[in-house]
């Protein structure tokens, strides 16, 4: 097959069957290449990238491979298929339109910090919080896994920019993941498909290789390798095990291409304050997870009839650097939230609630027969009949009814107290940073 020829059928991600894993590795292209790239259909792929879906799909032997485009209609068509399959269920469309509920396997419900591993040359390089393992043993141990592992399956490639689309500050990953689930979490989570290639052009990126398995935990390994900015990821479907942007990029290779380029990947939210006079400033806070970073982010200024304002730059993630100007500066690098729900109300952060009832995914969460969803701590009284986080009807009380690590993925930009700056190319200057827990 000629190296960079595409026909009409291919530019539609439509499933190629019968050709060897190195002849689908060409059969790559976004519905709008042929009309971005032109030349008659020629597709003017990253060297590199092509190169790397080339040898992933050689290894792990997909059926078909999808390169993500990021728009509504692909959206839609994945969510489809996953209300078809039973993966996502509806909930109520009039209350929460476009909100889906999904149910992970009961045993990959949240981080799992004992198989997270970073995988430098030098033990020290890890820190002396984390768990390292040598990127030899990792290797061997990941690519004996990832052997074939998506043979039968659907092969995602996600382009993704963290941070604003343009900023100089921003960096580009590309996630292959054999899960419709998380490829709709990351359209969320950060800026997808073709402004991502966009933006990567001829330049760097990190991969990040990804498949749920046989969601077995005793193989499961979410592995970073620092040296070669590679993130390596198995075994789980569920958040930041497998939304390989968000903890995986963004915090811990993140905070190795800071420390070599001369700025600060930091777990912090960003607020804006606006006093009386209109004056604002910008403020990071440091928090542990778990711990209110999304509900201070999100805060509602008792001062607020006097004038003093307060609006969510990020709830998680800080990119920080020195600007021109001596300042320390910086971007939120996610374009969404991915909050714990238990505790959530109308009293502890009504911002959550309103940002997350469209357009949003609710995972591992109570729900009404009428599609509403609950867990502890929303405020409202227990619907009865209640169907459980585990697909279990009804609710017996004898567990939680919400899982207590259940989420929920919103759009940022839905927020009600989003800053204008929170897509802004420069960020914002730092004016102090709150330490807390």
């Amino acid at each position: 097959m000629p190296e960079v020829v595409f026909d009409a059928i291919c530019a539609y991600n439509r499933p190629i069957c019968g050709l060897c894993a190195d002849c689908l590795c060409w059969i790559m292209t976004v519905v709008s290449d042929l009309v971005r790239f032109g030349m008659e259909g020629e597709f003017k792929m990253n060297a590199r990238l092509k190169d790397w879906v080339q040898e992933v799909a050689a290894q792990t032997q997909p059926d078909t491979i999808h390169w993500c485009d990021g728009s509504d209609a692909e959206y839609q068509a994945l969510v489809d298929n996953m209300l078809a399959d039973g993966t996502l269920e509806k909930l109520n469309q009039k209350e929460y339109p476009a909100c889906y509920l999904h149910r992970s396997n009961p045993n990959d419900v949240a981080r799992v910090e004992q198989f997270t591993f970073i995988c430098s040359a030098k033990q020290e390089d890890a820190g002396p919080t984390n768990n390292w393992m040598s990127p030899d043993e990792a290797k061997a141990k990941l690519n004996a896994l990832f052997d074939g592992c998506m043979h039968g399956r659907t092969m995602y490639v996600i382009p993704y920019v963290m941070g604003p689309l343009g900023s100089k500050f921003s960096k580009v990953g590309v996630q292959i993941t054999d899960s419709p689930y998380v490829v709709v979490n990351m359209r969320i989570m950060a800026r997808i498909g073709t402004p991502a290639l966009d933006q990567l052009g001829d330049g760097d990126f990190v991969p990040g290789l990804h498949s749920v398995g046989e969601l077995d935990p005793t193989r499961r390994f979410i592995c970073h390798f620092p040296d070669e900015r590679l993130i390596m990821s198995y075994g789980s479907g569920y958040g930041g095990n497998a939304l390989l942007g968000k903890k995986c990029f963004a915090l811990r290779i993140a905070s190795v291409q800071a420390r070599d380029e001369g700025w600060m990947a930091e777990h912090m939210l960003i607020l804006e304050l606006e006093d009386p006079k209109g004056e604002l400033t910008y403020w990071a806070a440091a928090f542990p997870s778990a711990c209110g970073k999304t509900n201070f982010a999100m805060m509602i200024s008792p001062l607020e009839d006097e004038g003093y304002k307060v609006r969510t730059v990020g709830d998680d993630i800080a990119w920080m650097h020195v600007g021109d100007d001596g300042r320390l500066w910086a971007i939120n690098p996610e374009a969404g939230f991915f909050g714990v729900v238990p505790g959530t109300s109308m009293q502890t952060n009504p911002q959550a609630l309103i940002t997350a009832q469209s357009n949003s995914i609710y995972t591992n969460v109570a729900v009404s027969d009428d599609g509403i969803p609950w867990w502890e701590g929303s405020g409202r009284k227990a619907p009865e009949p209640l169907t459980d986080w585990k697909g279990r009807r009804p609710w017996t009380h004898e567990e939680k009814a919400a899982h207590p690590n259940s989420r929920f993925t919103a759009p940022a930009k839905q927020c009600p107290c989003i800053s204008p700056k929170f897509e802004d190319p420069q960020g914002v200057p730092i004016s102090g940073i709150i330490f807390g827990g």
